[in-house]
């Protein structure tokens, strides 16, 4: 097959960063990966036909960089260390959830370099985006959208332009608050019907046939019943640090911001007690 013309860079090749990476490869784009704490998904992409890179200067190299960090502080720091090795023009396509401001940071930092920065984070798991059928929240200018489709169409189902750098940002915020909102009350629900001895399986069959019916229930429920807590594969760290946004992001709107601090708070509570890296699902058995 004929190789892409585009050659990308990729930071950050966690659990989210694999399988995008994965389908980057599968389309045929020369891919450069950075090393990474994690060694097991860098090995399977290098398998796959991806460069190991060991400096990010190599990684700027490339036309394209996708960033897929934890959190707006490692963004930022990534971005000023690279900013002095990137090509103007370069097509920066970040992945990260960011805070309230860290992608208009970020983009204020590379129009330095006359980066084209595309605010790109996505909905979905890891097993979405192996799958590529992510949902990307892009918030950019309209000049780059058609080069970003163009790339995130490889691991994305769609994608969503809400209007500049900095809206793109606030959606994913409150998008995770509907669906970390509803995960945490199935995850309580089910610790709630084992603590009343409720079959399980039949309180599930009833709230499929009514409103309480959703996504992270079946991402949840039916892998619970049979003992496996790993349906909902979002660590509690970055549950804790998204909440922590949304609470931020919530400040001027007082139910909202209530709701966000105690849902916050539970995922506090099991940080605090050593728990931060289960999965949030796995706190049904804790």
């Amino acid at each position: 097959m004929k190789k892409n013309n585009h050659k990308i860079g990729f930071i950050g090749a966690g659990y989210m960063g694999y399988g995008i990476a994965h389908n980057l490869l599968k389309k045929n784009y020369p891919l450069s990966v950075i090393a990474h704490k994690n060694r097991e998904p860098i090995e399977k992409l290098i398998a796959q036909g991806a460069k190991e890179s060991k400096l990010l200067e190599d990684i700027a190299a490339n036309d394209v960089i996708i960033q897929c960090v934890t959190n707006t502080p490692i963004a930022i720091e990534v971005i000023k260390e690279i900013l002095p090795f990137i090509k103007p023009g370069t097509l920066f396509i970040d992945i990260t959830t960011h805070n309230i401001s860290g992608s208009i940071e970020a983009n204020n930092l590379l129009k330095l370099k006359k980066v084209r920065y595309i605010e790109s984070p996505v909905m979905g798991g890891p097993v979405q985006a192996e799958e590529g059928v992510l949902g990307a929240i892009v918030g950019a200018d309209n000049s780059d959208i058609e080069d970003a489709k163009n790339i995130l169409m490889n691991f994305c189902k769609d994608v969503f332009h809400f209007g500049d750098v900095g809206i793109g940002a606030k959606t994913k915020l409150i998008s995770n608050f509907l669906s970390l909102g509803t995960a945490t009350f199935v995850i309580e629900t089910l610790k709630a019907a084992k603590h009343h001895n409720i079959d399980m399986q039949k309180l599930i069959d009833v709230a499929r046939l009514g409103s309480g019916n959703s996504g992270a229930l079946n991402r949840i429920a039916d892998k619970a019943i049979a003992g496996d807590y790993t349906g909902y594969i979002f660590s509690v760290n970055n549950t804790l640090k998204d909440l922590t946004y949304i609470n931020e992001l919530m400040k001027d709107l007082p139910n909202a911001n209530k709701l966000s601090a105690l849902t916050k708070s539970f995922y506090k509570e099991a940080a605090d007690r050593g728990k931060g890296e289960l999965l949030i699902s796995e706190l049904i058995k804790d």
